[in-house]
């Protein structure tokens, strides 16, 4: 299972008391529940100094409250990363999910600044046998293949790799597969999320996940493929074992 927020709150398991990790360690092993991914929301902000590809209407006092608290999260950055790095580590997973900002009006332009940022950061993970997994997300910087693995020249550490997510590399009118897939360097692929409606058909976003598996297969694949749902709603759980029975049915069809 990858783990976001405590189930039936809006808090992130990263912000739970060491006690609190542990009672929550316990209940999954306990369920036969193992965790493949931390999925923390580091650097999913707009880089202080950056300019928001998105602009939105704001008044200047709720522009004055944005840029406080993303210079706040800017600043604790190395301390919430410690945070996910202390949480995965309770839950025995050795990957945790960060971004590259939200998306700016140049993201070429600004990806040195943002190389000199997560650099440290793979520093820091790399010391606690931590392996960060950088999300192509279609809000950031990196959203397309192409931008991840130039990412991943800028950053040659063997603790830093990718989350590659395809419907989000559809959205940016990227052919995903094989085009995209082709980009990305097998080696640093270490987390694969499928979106519920994207291997669902009768969504206008469903993928042909068919071919995707078997390159995985054929490219040596060892790591785990993760289901986000993201249909919500009512429907939202059983939506959610649809999709797990789909990914398993294509999984036992390469066997």
């Amino acid at each position: 299972m990858e783990v976001r927020s405590v189930p039936g709150s809006k808090k992130h398991y990263a912000d739970l008391t060491v006690e609190e990790l542990r009672q929550a360690a316990r209940e999954f092993k306990d369920g036969g529940v193992k965790v493949s991914f931390f999925n923390s929301g580091q650097c999913k902000y707009l880089l202080p100094g950056t300019v928001a590809l998105r602009s939105r209407q704001e008044t200047s006092e709720q522009r004055s409250t944005r840029l406080a608290r993303e210079q706040l999260l800017f600043d604790r950055r190395e301390e919430d990363l410690r945070k996910s790095i202390r949480a995965a580590q309770a839950f025995g997973t050795d990957k945790v999910r960060v971004f590259a900002f939200l998306r700016t009006v140049d993201p070429a332009k600004d990806m040195q600044r943002i190389v000199d940022v997560l650099g440290p950061l793979v520093k820091i993970a790399e010391k606690e046998g931590i392996r960060l997994t950088l999300e192509n997300e279609v809000a950031c910087n990196v959203a397309r293949c192409d931008e991840m693995a130039a990412y991943m020249k800028a950053i040659p550490s063997k603790h830093f790799g990718l989350n590659w997510d395809a419907l989000n590399g559809k959205h940016m009118q990227e052919t995903a597969f094989p085009d995209g897939y082709r980009l990305i360097p097998k080696d640093k692929l270490w987390n694969v999320q499928i979106k519920g409606k994207s291997v669902l058909k009768g969504y206008a976003d469903w993928i042909d996940w068919a071919p995707i598996f078997t390159a995985l297969e054929k490219n040596g694949y060892k790591e785990q493929v993760g289901l986000e749902c993201h249909i919500f709603g009512p429907e939202l759980i059983a939506k959610s074992h649809e999709s797990m029975v789909e990914m398993i049915r294509l999984a036992e069809k390469r066997g």
